[in-house]
């Protein structure tokens, strides 16, 4: 595996030489009684970082998210969000299945929502209707193409569902990402939202973990709810110290990953065939149907030639490359090259 270049996802990513040790030579304890000592600190530095109460340590991304749903709503209620969120097409139904609330989409081509659409969007509690507890948004939108939410769509969503006692969560699995393209620290971006999920082991390059902060009574009922779903780790400092290294070392880096998007965007640009979507972070959208091929097909040919690409629908035309730490400019560059060979 470590000869291919692997443009799949952020998550492919293998831990940085400073996370092994750090993960060697972690102090741990039992997190389920609240003793792991790297864990406890992770999930301060978290909080502080993000400028909330609280902060809770996750195995997973889906299982963050599905812990923020579940702590803003109650069964019956509706969660509105972007038509092609994480939330809805990627993690399994969670939304439905442990929260028991009816997920209410709004189009939106870029992936952001506004608060104009929202509003339209909203149903109070009634004899016919299941109310809204809750709006979700994505940043970056990960199906959109890594898009970045502008902060004062952020303000404005925040204020106005605040007005009317509701609450809003951020999945913002590569938020850091968001924070290097919009130049706001992600204690700005996060300033207004109750609560916010995001991933360690994506542009960050951690093995394993995700954070979800919030206030400290959220955090604590978020606690339970991970227990329900299985995600007491017992001695979980050997993971939470490469979180600790990803939180320090990692975001100063991923402007390299938004410059090599770039970089791929415009040489798949230049390629007869291929509509591309200019990227604003690490992931870029492309579609391959003027070359007469579907990206299933696409794929498997390039993975045969040692470049690992998804399709982001079977069957269709779209594709997503996604760049990280583990995929440098010359891996960008000779995967390029390979997917000239198997379109020409």
């Amino acid at each position: 595996m470590n000869d291919l270049i692997d443009l799949r996802s952020d998550t492919v990513t293998r831990p940085t030489p400073a996370m092994r040790r750090a993960m060697a030579e972690a102090e741990v304890g039992d997190d389920v009684y609240g003793e792991d000592p790297t864990v406890n600190c992770l999930e301060r530095r978290a909080a502080e970082i993000f400028g909330k109460e609280a902060a809770l340590f996750v195995p997973t991304g889906t299982m963050g998210n599905t812990i923020a749903i579940k702590i803003h709503t109650h069964h019956g209620q509706e969660v509105i969000c972007d038509a092609r969120a994480h939330i809805l097409d990627w993690e399994l139904s969670m939304t439905a299945w442990f929260s028991g609330c009816l997920v209410r989409t709004i189009e939106s081509p870029d992936g952001i929502l506004r608060w104009d659409r929202i509003r339209r969007c909203l149903r109070p509690a009634g004899p016919n209707n299941a109310p809204t507890a809750l709006i979700e948004i994505e940043n970056t939108h990960n199906m959109a193409g890594g898009t970045v939410y502008p902060i004062e769509i952020i303000r404005e969503i925040c204020a106005e569902t605040h007005h009317l006692g509701l609450k809003v969560h951020m999945d913002g699995a590569r938020v850091f990402n968001a924070s290097v393209a919009c130049g706001l620290p992600v204690h700005e971006i996060a300033r207004d939202v109750d609560s916010v999920m995001f991933c360690l082991s994506k542009g960050l390059g951690a093995p394993a973990g995700s954070m979800v902060v919030g206030t400290k009574e959220a955090i604590a009922l978020g606690r339970s709810y991970r227990k329900r779903l299985g995600g007491g780790m017992r001695q979980a400092g050997v993971l939470a110290a490469a979180g600790l290294i990803a939180l320090q070392e990692m975001p100063a880096r991923l402007h390299e990953d938004h410059t090599n998007a770039r970089f791929l965007a415009d040489s798949l640009a230049s390629i007869s065939g291929l509509n591309v979507t200019p990227p604003q972070t690490n992931i870029v959208i492309f579609d391959v149907g003027g070359t007469g091929h579907a990206a299933p097909d696409i794929s498997r040919r390039l993975k045969e030639r040692g470049v690992l690409i998804n399709p982001v629908n079977t069957p269709g035309t779209t594709m997503r490359a996604v760049t990280h730490y583990d995929a440098p400019r010359a891996a960008c560059e000779h995967a390029v090259e390979v997917i000239l060979s198997v379109l020409h």
